[in-house]
Parts: C-alpha cells; sequence; structure tokens
C-alpha cells in the first residue's frame, strides 16, 4: 500500500481509503489513503514532498555531489536468486499476517489506511538484522543482509498486506452481504446478495489479484529508464531502505525500532485495559467517553481514546486531519441536525435512522457526491497530464523523460551521473521476457473469464472478457498518473465499474451484485499494475533486480490471497456485527459501495426528497474545490481542504476525526519543539500506536470467539438521565 491514508491502494510502496474513505487514493495523493496520507517512507509529509525530494537528491547526484551507490561500490550485487532467500520470506510472512491485521481492522472502521511502508521496511530490516546476527555470532552466516533483500521483504509485505485493502472487505465484497443489503427497500432479493464464505473468497482472490502483474511488465523500462517517472512513494521507500545500510542509518533504525517497540506495548497494554470496561456491550467503555458533552456525544463528535487513530493522524499531513475535521463539523455538527429538523416533511419519520429513504441516505448519498466530484475531476485531471506528456514525448524525440514539472526536463543532452548509470545498467540486466507477461496475462484471463462466472453467475464470461480488454489501457494511465503524481486512482475505476457493469447487467438480473464484483475485478487489475511500477522504482533506486522484484510481488500476492480472508473470517466469526452502523466495526465503505450499486441501476429513484438537489451542489463543490487548489500558489492551496477527505466521516461521524486531529496536534508541537527528532521519530511512535492497538484485536477475537466477556460496563449518562435512574433504582429497594 504505498503509503497513505496504502494505500492504496492500499496500493504498494506508498499508497491510500476508499470511497467515502479512499484511503488508498488519498494516501498516494500524499493528502490524507483507492485507499490507497503522506508518503511514510520519507521524512517528507505528503507524496509531492517525497518527489521532490527525491528529485532533489537525484539532481545532487548529477551535479557531482555524493553519490548514492559509490557508498555501496564495494559491496558486490547480489543475483536475483540470491535475493530471494528463505529468511527474507519467513519474515515476510509473519509481517504480512500482522500488517494485514492492522489494516483490516482500520478497514472495517473507518477505511483510513496510514501508509505502514515505513513499518514494513523497518521491521524487516530489524528482524533479518537480528536474524543475521545472531547466525554470524556462531559463524554460520553464508549471506550477508542486503539493502536488495530488504527491497524484497517490503515488496512482498505490501503486496500482501495491500489485498486486506484492495480485496473489498469493508467496501464492495462486504456490501454484498445480507447486513448490508437490509439497509435498503430496494436489490436486496437473492440475487444481489451474496454472503462472505472463506471458500469463495480466497478463490476470487486468486483468480482477480494476478493479472494485473502481468499487464504492464513489458512497459517497465519504458516508464522507469526512458520516461522517468517519479513514483514519489516508490522513490521515498528506496531511499529509506538506502539509509538503512548504511552505518548511520543503521544506528538511526535501531532507535526507531525501539521507539516502535515502546510504544507498541504501551497500546497493546492500553487496548487490553479498556476492554476490561466494555462488557461486549456496544455503549460501554473508554470508545464511548462523551469527552466534549453529552449533546456532542449524541451528534458523533467525542475523543474514543484510539492509539491507532491519534497514530494515523501523525502520519496523515496536517492538512488532512484538518479536512476530516472541517467534512465533520459540516456534516455532524450542521447539515444533519438541520436535516433531522425536516423529519416527516422530506422523508417519513417512521424510518430507522439506518434506512436509505431516510437520514442514511443524506449522509451516503451526499459523501457519495463529494467522493464522485473529487474522483472524476482527478482522473480528468490525470488523464490530460498523461496526454501532454505523451504528446510532449512524441515531440521531443530526443527527450529522455516526461515533463514531470515544468522545470525538471531532462534531456538525452544531460549529463548521465554515476548513480543513473549503474541502476540502468542493473535494471535492464535481468529481462522479464515478453512472452511470459502476455502468456500470464492470457492464461490467468482464460480461467478467469471461466471460473468468475461460477461464483457470480450474474456475471457473464463476456462482461469478464470486456473487462480484461479494456483493462491493460486503464492500468497503464493509473501506472502513469501514479509514477507522474503520485495518486492511484484504483478506486475511482471500480466506482466506474460498479456503475458501468451494474447498467449494463440491469436490475432485474442482479445488477447490483454483478456492479459489485465487476468494480473488485477492475480494482484489482488496475492497483496491482500501478503498486507494481512503484516497487519496479523502489527496486531500480536500489540495485534489486526486476525479477526479484516481480517474483516477491507475485509471492507476497499469494500470501495475501491466503492471509486477508483468514484474518477477515477471524473478524466475521469474532464479532457478529461487522457493518452495523454504530458497532465496533461499522465498515461504513460497504454501505457507501453498495448504495452506489444500487443508484447504477436504479438511478435516482432511490434518493430521498431534495438529496439529489444536495448531491449536484456537494459535486460541483468538489470540483471547484480541487480547481481552485490547483490555480492558487502552493503557499495558499496548503490551507485549502481536501474534498474526498472531508466525506470520510459524513456517514460514520467525528470520533475518529477528533483522534486524528489529537494526533496532527501532537506532531505540529513535536516539529516546533525539534523539528528533526519529530521527523525521525515520529512515523515509528506511530506505527508503534497502531501496530499495537491493531495487534490487540487477535487475543480480542480470540477472547470472543471463547465467549470470554469482559467484567465491567462503564457508561455514562447526561445528569436528568442520571437523576431518572436513581429515582427507579429508590423505588426497587
Amino acid at each position: 500500500m504505498a503509503t497513505a491514508t496504502h494505500g492504496e491502494a492500499p496500493g504498494s510502496n506508498g499508497a491510500e481509503g476508499v470511497e467515502m474513505v479512499e484511503a488508498n487514493e488519498l494516501r498516494r495523493r500524499g493528502k490524507p489513503g483507492d485507499g490507497r496520507a503522506a508518503s511514510a517512507a520519507s521524512p517528507a509529509r505528503d507524496g509531492a514532498g517525497a518527489g521532490a525530494g527525491a528529485g532533489a537528491e537525484e539532481d545532487e547526484a548529477a551535479a557531482g555531489a555524493p553519490s548514492v551507490e559509490r557508498a555501496f561500490a564495494g559491496q558486490p550485487v547480489p543475483s536475483w536468486r540470491e535475493q530471494l532467500t528463505v529468511r527474507a520470506f519467513v519474515v515476510s510472512f509473519f509481517l504480512a499476517v500482522l500488517f494485514s491485521i492492522i489494516v483490516m481492522k482500520l478497514n472495517l472502521t473507518t477505511g483510513i489506511i496510514p501508509s505502514l511502508n515505513i513499518s514494513a521496511g523497518l521491521l524487516g530490516f530489524f528482524f533479518v538484522r537480528l536474524w543475521t546476527k545472531a547466525i554470524e555470532s556462531v559463524g554460520l552466516l553464508k549471506q550477508p543482509f542486503t539493502r536488495q533483500e530488504n527491497t524484497v521483504i517490503q515488496t512482498c509485505v505490501v503486496a500482501s498486506y495491500g489485498l486486506a485493502f484492495s480485496g473489498g472487505f469493508g467496501s464492495y465484497l462486504l456490501a454484498m452481504s445480507d447486513k448490508i443489503a437490509a439497509m435498503s427497500t430496494e436489490a436486496n432479493d437473492a440475487q444481489n446478495i451474496k454472503n462472505p464464505q472463506l471458500g469463495w473468497i480466497i478463490g476470487f482472490l486468486f483468480l482477480v489479484s494476478f493479472i494485473g502483474l502481468f499487464g504492464l511488465v513489458p512497459l517497465r523500462k519504458v516508464m522507469i529508464v526512458d520516461y522517468k517517472l517519479t513514483y514519489p512513494s516508490g522513490t521515498a521507500t528506496a531511499y529509506l531502505i538506502n539509509g538503512f545500510h548504511t552505518p548511520q542509518g543503521a544506528k538511526l533504525a535501531r532507535k526507531q525500532v525501539k521507539k516502535l517497540g515502546t510504544f507498541f506495548v504501551l497500546s497493546f497494554v492500553w487496548g487490553f485495559f479498556q476492554w476490561f470496561y466494555t462488557a461486549n456491550i456496544e455503549e460501554c467503555g473508554f470508545q464511548k467517553f462523551p469527552s466534549l458533552g453529552m449533546q456532542a456525544f449524541d451528534n458523533r463528535f467525542y475523543f474514543d481514546f484510539s492509539p491507532t487513530y491519534v497514530g494515523v493522524g501523525m502520519i496523515c499531513s496536517h492538512i488532512v486531519n484538518v479536512s476530516i475535521l472541517l467534512g465533520a463539523i459540516l456534516s455532524w455538527g450542521i447539515m444533519w441536525p438541520l436535516i433531522a429538523k425536516k423529519k416527516g416533511i422530506w422523508f417519513s419519520a417512521d424510518l430507522a435512522d439506518t434506512n436509505l429513504h431516510g437520514m442514511q441516505g443524506y449522509r451516503v448519498f451526499m459523501a457519495i457526491a463529494l467522493i464522485l466530484g473529487d474522483g472524476i475531476y482527478n482522473v480528468l485531471k490525470i488523464s490530460i497530464l498523461t496526454a501532454v506528456s505523451l504528446r510532449s514525448q512524441l515531440k521531443k524525440s530526443n527527450a529522455s523523460t516526461l515533463p514531470i514539472s515544468d522545470d525538471a526536463i531532462v534531456t538525452d543532452t544531460a549529463p548521465v551521473s554515476y548513480d543513473e548509470e549503474r541502476r540502468n545498467e542493473l535494471f535492464t540486466k535481468d529481462q522479464i521476457p515478453w512472452y511470459v507477461a502476455l502468456g500470464g496475462y492470457v492464461v490467468i484471463a482464460a480461467i478467469s473469464i471461466g471460473t468468475v462466472p461460477q461464483i457470480f453467475p450474474q456475471l457473464k464470461w463476456y462482461h469478464i472478457l470486456v473487462a480484461y480488454i479494456f483493462a491493460p489501457l486503464l492500468a497503464f494511465c493509473n501506472a502513469y498518473g501514479s509514477g507522474l503524481t503520485d495518486w492511484s486512482l484504483v478506486t475511482t475505476y471500480g466506482k466506474l465499474a460498479i456503475f458501468a457493469f451494474g447498467a449494463w447487467v440491469g436490475a432485474s438480473h442482479g445488477g447490483v451484485l454483478a456492479g459489485l464484483a465487476a468494480c473488485g475485478v477492475m480494482m484489482n487489475i488496475v492497483g496491482t499494475a500501478a503498486d507494481l511500477m512503484g516497487d519496479f522504482k523502489t527496486g531500480y533506486l536500489t540495485l534489486a533486480s526486476p525479477r526479484s522484484m516481480f517474483i516477491s510481488q507475485v509471492i507476497g500476492t499469494a500470501m495475501g490471497c491466503v492471509i486477508a480472508p483468514c484474518v477477515f473470517w477471524l473478524f466475521y466469526k469474532a464479532f457478529g456485527n461487522i457493518g452495523v452502523d454504530r458497532s465496533e466495526y461499522p465498515a461504513p465503505n460497504a454501505a457507501v459501495f453498495r448504495s452506489m450499486a444500487i443508484l447504477g441501476v436504479d438511478g435516482f429513484s432511490s434518493l430521498p426528497k431534495n438529496c439529489l438537489t444536495l448531491c449536484y451542489v456537494f459535486f460541483a463543490a468538489a470540483i471547484v474545490i480541487n480547481l481552485i487548489r490547483d490555480l492558487v500558489p502552493k503557499k495558499v492551496s496548503r490551507f485549502i481542504p481536501i474534498p474526498m477527505a472531508m466525506a470520510i466521516p459524513f456517514y460514520i461521524g467525528a470520533y475518529f476525526a477528533v483522534d486524528m486531529f489529537v494526533g496532527t496536534v501532537i506532531l505540529f508541537v513535536w516539529q516546533r519543539l525539534d523539528r528533526a527528532k519529530a521527523d525521525a521519530f515520529a512515523p515509528a511512535v506511530a506505527s508503534g500506536m497502531i501496530c499495537g492497538d491493531g495487534i490487540w484485536v487477535l487475543p480480542q477475537s480470540l477472547l470472543a470467539l471463547a465467549k470470554v466477556k469482559p467484567p465491567i460496563c462503564m457508561k455514562f449518562l447526561s445528569r436528568t438521565m442520571n437523576d431518572k435512574v436513581d429515582a427507579f433504582l429508590t423505588t426497587l429497594s
């Protein structure tokens, strides 16, 4: 997952969230995280910063400044087979399980997925270094730990836990279930419902998760060497790994791991402590603490003492956190209370809050309007940038790169630095034959065309065929745009598939389920292609073989196809209320995705009164805000909120926005007091908080499965309600 609030998706090495929470896209943007937050792999707090930093370092190298590769000149580069070690994949497996649990929890709570690249790279470095030190102490070390092996681990882990996001467990896949379907009176018949089962989920992921890896492999040299696409998140990750393997970097890494471990333990213990006060009842515990008052609590404004989202707030950029809080204030503080006063006028007073024809409809569809406005604007923007760049490349036959920025055009006449020459030599050494890529794509596509309709009868073989015909083009656009801007619009392409295939199949033939399934097919193809190119960029800058990178991506994807569904199944069985509004795991994106699918087949008839007008307003507002952000100077645009981030709290409430704002305040103060230490250790501290609280889910799930309930319910009442309770208890005495 590339970095984001993955990432993407949990992309790859730098990705973002989903619709309501397009973490992957937000993350890739470096703005918040499909969604593939800022690249945590770099001190830069956003994708642009990471890209600029990487570009600056390359320019310095070209100008004769200290060279990265000269520092490693005395170390031989291992062959691609030597980079693929057993210890690397053993460590990758355990880290993949750890991060899959974390991403799954985030995916099922708010859908915001921060960049965990730095944690994957850092912990991979730490555990293998421990391994090699122990073996070296007894004289049995045969192969030293290299940055290429570190890159393989990072790539494998990110590819694996990325499926915990792109697998749709908190979005399109869960949206197929009867629990989510029950929220609406439309399309809740049997042909539009498919409840999760471990077997078909694993099979579906194996069918659709690999094909994207083969689609763009033949273009790797063109996009990385010839066009010199930046891939800011991949670049930032590479510089992080290169830094680890210098003496100074190794020393800093040990300090970062110590910080991560300290806050991991504190966060885990805090999760254990909180559990005692929940009594397995939704309204009990610290997570329901009315810290801002009872009226604010009723409108979902409170601090819920979540180390996870405080940590996420420390990883995301400040403007992302502020945008989310502004969105929470706009929705839960202003709009929803005003619309609630129209109950009985705009919608029936008898409807439950979770009904899409009542309040829930305004929350969901207005969030969708913001998300679609933001997504369509950025698709058009990236498409124009891509077209202009390709046209410029064709016109300037002597240029070896695309105009990534107005002042950063490199031509063939520019001097080639030692670093670039060395990297080009090794990157083109281990070729991946074109016939392997083409053959792999055709074979996997043929298998999918024959078997996916067996899982989803609503999708016919010709639907899958059409998807696979257009997928390489869309994958190229997404990978190219991601290389230029670090924005992965994978979930936007998924939403387009929902509308296109849902309308094609039709409401009477299970169009809602078909649209959601097509979304999963498209997201996996388009997302993994962009992720792989970002990984190739990382490998290019660390001298890792493209062949070893490709194989590690394949192995990581295979791990994820099993690990992610098993982790989801643990959540699904241990916590029976997944997807239910105001539960511990509300999975907000599931309702959003299903609502989109219903909208795609039924049109606007499913919207409550005046909702369409408000949707038009918010759709236009998202486009206008983005346009203003792009037109004004950067020193001004960094203070303008991000529409995608603002849409995130519309559905689930403001509590996590408060948590994230606390995180951003902590980071802001730390940066003011000591910027160097904040940049060096804040990602490690935040990752420790996220990992500790996330891994607590594992023992919590086991306790739930064993029917062990917490002994205490800590619940808060207003003074008036407390007086009534006291009076009632008096009558019983």
